[in-house]
């Protein structure tokens, strides 16, 4: 069975500029993330294999796996456990031809079609969203709301991990909707203690587990 944690921290230096990847993945581990996603849409690949390699470092030593969005490439280069695709990114079928059978691959869909799809190809598991109203897309669609979720969370053969505008305040409805876990990026990166965020955030998460 395939580690598949219940609190994603996306570290982003978008939002925010006073952290670092690596600064941020280690703040969110010691709080008690149980997965590190690494994100970043700009830098040549160059950099974002350095900054990867220095956060699965940091992974390793705390025996927390390192999810790469995006990039299969990144993620081999860093040996990373896993990668996550999003609904424009390489498709799951290709991703699993690529990377190792050990290889965790998380999927973002939006629709029972395109969900049962990503299963079907080999998705470990599935990230769905946003549930709220969120800050860190600009392209964000219609908040899915809990209901939906929790039809999904039925639907998906494989734990679903919830994503958009997920506060402090929200993650335990979200939990006891079904999802496995949640992933965040504003309630840990954008907050003044990623720390104790974090700490917070995974308390609520075990309150309903």
């Amino acid at each position: 069975m395939k580690n598949i944690g219940v609190l994603h921290v996306i570290t982003d230096t978008t939002l925010q500029t006073r952290f670092s990847h690596q600064q941020l993945t280690e703040l969110a581990i010691q709080g008690g993330a149980d997965t590190i996603q690494f994100r970043q849409k700009y830098g040549t690949t160059r950099e974002l294999i350095e900054t990867a390699q220095q956060m699965k470092e940091i992974c390793t030593k705390h025996n927390v796996p390192l999810i790469v969005n995006d990039r299969a490439d990144i993620a081999l280069a860093a040996q990373a456990d896993g990668t996550h695709f999003g609904q424009n990114d390489m498709p799951v079928s290709i991703g699993r031809q690529v990377l190792s059978t050990e290889t965790v691959i998380g999927a973002s869909a939006r629709t029972e079609e395109k969900i049962l799809e990503a299963i079907s190809q080999g998705a470990d598991y599935i990230g769905y969203g946003p549930i709220y109203q969120t800050s860190s897309k600009t392209d964000a669609e219609t908040p899915k709301g809990l209901e939906r979720l929790s039809l999904i969370c039925h639907l998906a053969a494989c734990p679903v991990i919830a994503i958009g505008g997920i506060t402090i305040d929200t993650a335990a409805e979200v939990i006891s909707a079904g999802a496995h876990g949640i992933a965040v990026i504003s309630a840990v990166c954008g907050q003044k203690d990623p720390f104790a965020a974090t700490q917070n955030l995974i308390q609520e998460i075990q309150r309903v587990k």
